[in-house]
Formats: C-alpha cells, structure tokens, sequence
C-alpha cells in the first residue's frame, strides 16, 4: 500500500499524461516523488533504466512514456 511518504517513479514525465500524474500526484500532498530526463536516462537502454530503478528503489512505478509521431 502506498502512502504520501512513498518512492514513485513517473516515467514520460514531460508529456501529456505523465505531467497530468505528476500534477495529481503533488495535488494528493504525495512527497518522493522521482521522474528523470530523457537526455539523463534513455528508457529504451535496459540495463541502465534497472541500475537507475535499483538506485532509487521506488515503491511504485508509473509508466507514462511513449514514442508517438505526428498527424
């Protein structure tokens, strides 16, 4: 069970519905609250994005991030 004191991970941070988690997330007074940019960690690099996530060790992890393209 979470609490407002627990370690979350929000991967897409930057986009249209991770920043809307983020901003939920802070609303609800939550307070560990762990995101990293895209130039600092590249998702699709798996061992890096393990070492990262073994270094925070969150209690949750909220996957937002995705490739799209245009219209």
């Amino acid at each position: 069970m979470l609490n407002k004191y627990s370690k979350i991970f929000v991967a897409g941070h930057n986009g249209m519905i991770g920043s809307a988690v983020i901003r939920k997330l802070k609303k609800l007074n939550y307070k560990r609250i762990y995101f990293i940019d895209r130039k600092k960690l590249d998702l699709t690099k798996q061992d890096k994005v393990y070492r990262y996530l073994n270094k925070i060790k969150p209690d949750a992890v909220i996957i937002a991030a995705a490739k799209v393209g245009g219209i």
